[in-house]
């Protein structure tokens, strides 16, 4: 069987594609080992759905569903998305990228193309904290990707989980004051990590943070 990236499919969401009723599409694997990791299950197993197993679930949606969110894991590390996209595209779906924006130049051909209508992109920590959250030292890239977004004319947002043990107040003021001298005019969205699950490695408890809101220039939104 030649092996496919698509984990699963979660059929119905009101909540991951700004005013849209949509299906998310999990991958398989990641280019990150971030501790705090909500789905390790995607980057220890493998894919189970192959393009037509998609295309037939969605063709099933057609009228019902108006958008298809691609996440996972990252989506962006799979060679053949844009041809996945290309094909859901012609089945009239709109498309939202959950992405860690590590593969800038996988995020700039999807948009050359026009495949997406809406990115999420995560902001794992400022420059310093990078590779101890995710274990690895793409912060250029992640930053090659925002410019990219920046650049675009598509709606896009920028997220961050935040665990205590990682990011403390003080580094979310400077990622989101960073976002600002890029030129970001969006929300900063945050949301605290949730210890329901298992995670990728072991933590501490986290602590709410308590952020100085007013002194910080880029609108936050907790989720």
């Amino acid at each position: 069987m030649t092996p496919t990236p698509l984990h699963s499919i979660t059929p119905f969401s009101m909540l991951d594609f700004p005013s849209m009723l949509s299906c998310i599409l999990w991958f398989s694997g990641c280019n990150l080992a971030c501790s705090y990791c909500y789905n390790p299950e995607f980057l220890k197993e493998s894919g189970k759905i192959d393009l037509e197993g998609l295309l037939s679930f969605l063709r099933s949606r057609v009228g019902l569903l108006e958008g298809v969110v691609f996440s996972g894991g990252e989506a962006t590390l799979f060679a053949g998305l844009p041809l996945w996209m290309e094909e859901v595209r012609s089945l009239g779906f709109k498309i939202k990228l959950d992405t860690n924006g590590t593969n800038p130049a996988m995020l700039k051909e999807l948009l050359q193309k026009g495949y997406l209508d809406y990115v999420a992109m995560d902001f794992k920590g400022k420059e310093e904290r990078f590779g101890l959250i995710t274990g690895r030292e793409f912060y250029g890239r992640f930053l090659e990707s925002l410019e990219i977004l920046l650049s675009g004319s598509i709606p896009f947002e920028i997220r961050t989980t935040v665990h205590s043990y990682l990011l403390q107040e003080e580094d979310i003021a400077e990622m989101a004051a960073l976002l600002k001298e890029r030129g970001y005019k969006g929300a900063f969205y945050l949301q605290h990590f949730v210890g329901e699950k298992e995670t990728l490695k072991p933590l501490p408890e986290s602590r709410r943070l308590k952020l100085d809101e007013e002194a910080i220039e880029t609108k936050i939104i907790w989720r």
